[in-house]
């Protein structure tokens, strides 16, 4: 595919990315903000992937955002990280110089932040918040949320030591609590997010009711046309529950601010998105 040399090229690089709505999603930041780029899905396998980033950079792309499974290998590959990329050791979105040096950022948390705080008007100061799963997804999540000052943080997955391996990796002991999911008992939480990949496979993290009361957030990173089993059931025990949609947009924002300088308006693309669902 022959691109016009007066259009920045961007992509989101991941395996697999059929799915995935980022080209709508910049498309509509380009056209709002009079920016002209073009931004394309490349799906590349992991053996493949630190070859392919240098390959989409030597061909003269400005920026890549990476998704499943490869933000660790993002992190990894580069030498240059921000802050929040070296907190949590994993980056979504890829800055590429001219002079072949490659940024890495992660702007997975900032966009959950966002979304509970600005969208949701939910805020995180003095709450008690458990987060379900120790993988990739919630890497991302851990240094914005605890910049929150929440009361209580707590990392809870099926296999205990991968929730503890994960907080010793990203420095948080002392900030974030780790146990296993059947562990979770004798107190409820102000905010529960789902990382697992339960959703993805029709079922929801097994969890007890007694976790939570009508006021609170049960908020899945996971996104579809239906609510997904985690939020249906979350709302059938009288919880508030919303899915991903709002984080997704607003990470890609800040990834849209990092390549063009400019800050796009979420609220109509979350709109159109959620239409569009």
């Amino acid at each position: 595919m022959e691109h016009d040399s007066e259009t920045d090229q961007y992509g989101v690089m991941g395996h697999p990315v059929a799915h995935s709505r980022s080209p709508f999603i910049h498309g509509v930041f380009a056209r709002q903000t009079d920016q002209k780029i073009s931004y394309r899905l490349l799906d590349v396998m992991p053996e493949e992937f630190a070859a392919e980033v240098r390959k989409f950079a030597a061909r003269g792309g400005k920026g890549l955002n990476i998704t499943v499974p490869h933000k660790v290998a993002a992190f990894e590959i580069t030498d240059t990280h921000t802050r929040r990329a070296e907190s949590a050791r994993s980056a979504n979105t890829l800055v590429l110089g001219e002079d072949g040096e490659i940024l890495a950022d992660n702007t997975d948390g900032a966009g959950l932040v966002t979304d509970l705080v600005e969208n949701l008007n939910f805020k995180l100061a003095d709450r008690r918040i458990l987060i379900l799963g120790a993988g990739g997804a919630v890497r991302g999540l851990l240094g914005p949320v605890i910049a929150q000052n929440p009361k209580l943080v707590v990392i809870a997955n099926r296999t205990p030591n991968n929730a503890l391996d994960l907080v010793d990796e990203l420095g948080l002991s002392g900030f974030v609590e780790a146990t296993g999911l059947d562990e979770l008992s004798g107190s409820t939480f102000h905010l529960i997010v789902n990382g697992t990949s339960a959703s993805l496979f029709g079922k929801r993290p097994p969890i007890s009711a007694d976790l939570f009361t009508r006021h609170t957030l049960c908020y899945d990173l996971n996104y579809g046309r239906q609510e997904t089993p985690f939020t249906r059931w979350a709302e059938q025990n009288g919880a508030r529950a919303t899915m991903g949609w709002g984080m997704l947009v607003e990470q890609a924002a800040e990834s849209f601010y990092l390549w063009r300088g400019v800050k796009p308006n979420t609220i109509p693309v979350l709109q159109s998105l959620l239409k569009r669902s």
